[in-house]
């Protein structure tokens, strides 16, 4: 019989799958007028496998805070979007992987929207729009599983925008050093996959990119997940050292989606490695509110990442 936790997760993509949508689900997405996908890869990307069709846009009528969400699949040619800071450019650029169970991605509920929120207090916003459905790999049984595995496509598009900024920084008016990474969900796992697993080489060096450092200098995991077992170990896929940089996570006790545990037991990890990090745990909230303002005081949780980031120094010039 299938673990209870499996059986869920497998239900939860299928409910994704058959929501209903408007829109031409046919369209590729594309930023705002004015701003330009950039493919991150020069050709065919790494470990490229084939999708299950085009790449497609949908509106998804599953409200948040009264609102849709637009998902984003089939991602075979991963982009990056840059978006320059409002007013006062404090140096600093976060890279932003939006979630999705790593089938979808929620564009706006956690990339364009979160963008907006951080150009507004200074920051350079880099929108990854990376490759899903990524089915994870485990190099210990040398196989694809669903679960607690590297999600290596999904990893070199990270490991590879957060080296392509570094590359670019003087000319993006960013200080190489203040680079950091938030993840929604998935999202949330990628953002600590590359946190502590940001040494391991996926793919071949390609270009002047690859001789800069994947490491980022800070972290956000909102709501993650995958990043504990069912018997509340950490994943061994986030090998949490000395080296993971200051993590920030927030999540809800009411996240039956993922589970709180997976900020506790990550935060725990932290703790004993001395990084320095910050936990917000909130009674309500459910799971994929990104940063759309309700009445439940988790939605305020960008006040306190504000707060965190100049605390670390991010956002002092």
């Amino acid at each position: 019989m299938p673990e209870p936790r499996r059986v869920l997760e497998v239900l939860f993509v299928m409910v994704c799958a058959s929501v209903p949508y408007t829109g031409a689900s046919a369209t590729v997405w594309q930023p705002s007028v004015g701003r330009t996908q950039t493919p991150i890869w020069p050709g065919t990307p790494p470990d490229t496998q084939p999708m299950p069709g085009a790449e497609t846009k949908a509106v998804r009528t599953r409200l948040v805070a009264g609102r849709p969400w637009t998902a984003v699949t089939n991602v075979s040619r991963p982009t990056m979007t840059v978006y320059a800071p409002q007013g006062k450019n404090t140096g600093a650029a976060v890279v932003v992987f939006p979630g999705g169970g790593f089938q979808v991605l929620a564009i706006d509920l956690e990339g364009t929207e979160v963008c907006h929120w951080l150009t507004s207090i200074g920051v350079t916003c880099v929108l990854l729009k990376y490759r899903v459905p990524s089915v994870p790999y485990d190099w210990h049984c040398n196989c694809r599983r669903d679960n607690f595995v590297l999600s290596v496509p999904a990893l070199e598009d990270a490991q590879r925008t957060v080296r392509l900024v570094r590359l670019h920084a003087a000319e993006w008016h960013v200080d190489p050093h203040k680079i950091g990474v938030i993840g929604f969900s998935a999202g949330g796992y990628l953002a600590a996959e590359i946190s502590t697993d940001f040494a391991r080489r996926l793919y071949a060096p390609i270009d002047a990119a690859d001789r800069e450092s994947a490491r980022p200098d800070f972290a956000m995991a909102i709501y993650p997940g995958h990043l504990a077992t069912d018997d509340d170990k950490l994943n061994p896929y986030v090998p949490v050292s000395r080296g993971t940089p200051p993590t920030f996570l927030v999540q809800a006790e009411d996240d039956y989606e993922d589970g709180v545990n997976q900020s506790l037991v990550y935060y725990r990890a932290l703790e004993r490695a001395r990084v320095p990090s910050e936990i917000h745990l909130y009674a309500h909230g459910g799971h994929a509110f990104g940063l759309r303002p309700t009445k439940l005081p988790i939605t305020r949780w960008p006040s306190l990442a504000e707060a965190w980031l100049h605390a670390i120094g991010v956002l002092n010039q």
